[in-house]
């Protein structure tokens, strides 16, 4: 059991003014596996009265020794790895066949290249009779998902500290533990008070006092895209800069010359990875007509393929989704496909063996219109939709019949005729041939999928304000 009374405030463990706690279940289980304080908005004004006054002296500190302290907490983290990847499959239930790879050891890296980074602060341009130099903006909100709980929280700690900015941070309540062993760790970095400061609590007190407090000059929200446009509304009327992740509908083009097995193989692992429960999932597979009847047998041969299981099987694929709720929404999204006339291949097997945890076994939909509902939202479960083209042109116009544009693949043989379709997608970013994930390119949406960046330079360059100087 995880239980954590205090919220971290001001460079301590200090009791909330906030009333009760909220446990955190298992998945798999549904047995508790933590407690955390349910903070108020008495917290959030503590705590970002904290990052104020933090914020003078940190942002005045030398870059090398802001490096120094991101350096630190990567090795706090390498040291713990073990234990936080543990605790996010406890508190998520992804696999941890993939949980240690994927949710933390992914995340250090991206956080080490800030210790090099931390130094373009320190750069200035000069433009004709101008010094052109670079400023924190300030203090930070930062408003984390349930799905890549650290990974996001990195993502946005890391740049924020090189800048020289101060932050609150607010968990999800789905999986709110591991940023409480975060915490511990900063705290074990020595970093100075108020820099750092951790609030958990519901999104209607914490989260929305976050984002109308008018002495915070930026808040980062990942999540839904509907949170995401009440969270900037809320924030609108202090001006201050909102930086939003949002939702996602992926296609993966696939090629007319496409080694079809090995295409339709990574894009149904790529969204059955973390049971759906990815924003980039590649959530619509755009197949040439004349391949497609081939291509419904790899993919409905590679999905039976692949384990639904208890996360601490190292044999699983598949753990359980976050929630009831979340199970709940997927199974509407199932129920939905067949009414709209799409053909449901697979997923509808019965759960045996599962008495308890909130298990759904992975689905394909095939014959579907990219006009339904299914092909235009986000069902952030284990659904993968398979659509026909008749030609390139046609594939491109379905790719980007969508209202987000957060991630893009294409799969073809021609490596130059790959590179000019990914230049036609309407996306953030466009993975060709099972590219890997890079750390060091910028990460961040098109349309609906939200505005501004994390990782990389492009990462950095959120938490800066740019000032001219006239000599």
């Amino acid at each position: 059991m995880h239980d954590y009374p205090r919220l971290f405030i001001d460079g301590a463990w200090r009791q909330p003014s906030g009333q009760g706690v909220a446990e955190v279940f298992n998945p798999a289980t549904e047995a508790v596996v933590g407690r955390v304080p349910l903070g108020d908005e008495r917290d959030v004004e503590r705590a970002v009265a904290a990052a104020r006054r933090a914020f003078d002296g940190w942002s005045r500190t030398p870059s090398s020794v802001r490096a120094g302290y991101i350096r630190a907490l990567v090795e706090q983290l390498r040291q713990g790895a073990d234990e936080m990847a543990a605790l996010i499959t406890a508190e998520l239930g992804m696999p941890v066949q993939w949980c240690r790879a994927v949710q933390v050891d992914g995340p250090i890296v991206g956080l080490e290249q800030y210790v090099a980074l931390a130094a373009l602060m320190d750069e200035v341009r000069e433009v004709g009779n101008s010094l052109v130099v670079r400023e924190p903006v300030g203090v930070c909100a930062f408003i984390n998902p349930w799905n890549y709980p650290l990974h996001q929280l990195l993502g946005k700690l890391a740049p924020a500290l090189a800048a020289g900015c101060t932050m609150v941070v607010k968990p999800s309540q789905e999986t709110p533990l591991h940023a409480f062993l975060l915490a511990r760790m900063i705290e074990a970095t020595g970093l100075p008070a108020g820099v750092f400061n951790l609030v958990s609590g519901p999104g209607a007190k914490v989260g929305e006092a976050l984002a109308r407090h008018p002495d915070v000059d930026l808040l980062s929200f990942t999540g839904s895209t509907g949170a995401g446009v009440r969270v900037a509304q809320a924030a609108a009327p202090s001006v201050k800069r909102v930086c939003l992740e949002l939702g996602g509908k992926s296609p993966l083009l696939i090629g007319e010359d496409a080694d079809l097995a090995a295409a339709v193989r990574y894009g149904v692992q790529d969204v059955m990875i973390n049971s759906g429960q990815t924003c980039t999932a590649l959530t619509r597979m755009l197949l040439p007509a004349r391949r497609y009847a081939e291509a419904l047998e790899l993919a409905v041969e590679e999905t039976r393929r692949l384990v639904l299981g208890d996360p601490l099987d190292p044999r699983s694929f598949l753990g359980p989704m976050c929630s009831a709720a979340q199970r709940r929404t997927v199974q509407d999204y199932l129920r939905l496909g067949r009414e709209e006339g799409a053909r449901l291949l697979c997923g509808d097997e019965p759960l045996d063996g599962f008495a308890r945890g909130h298990y759904l076994r992975p689905a394909l939909f095939a014959d579907v219109d990219n006009r339904m509902r299914i092909a235009q939202e986000e069902i952030f479960g284990p659904v993968l939709c398979l659509i026909p083209y008749a030609d390139e042109a046609q594939a491109v116009a379905l790719a980007n019949d969508s209202p987000f544009g957060l991630s893009s693949a294409v799969w073809a043989a021609d490596a130059g005729r790959a590179l000019g379709l990914a230049r036609q997608l309407r996306a953030g970013q466009c993975f060709i041939n099972g590219a890997a994930f890079n750390y060091q390119a910028p990460f961040g949406g098109y349309k609906q999928s939200g505005n501004g960046r994390e990782w990389g330079e492009e990462g950095l360059a959120e938490f800066v304000e740019i000032k001219a100087i006239q000599c």
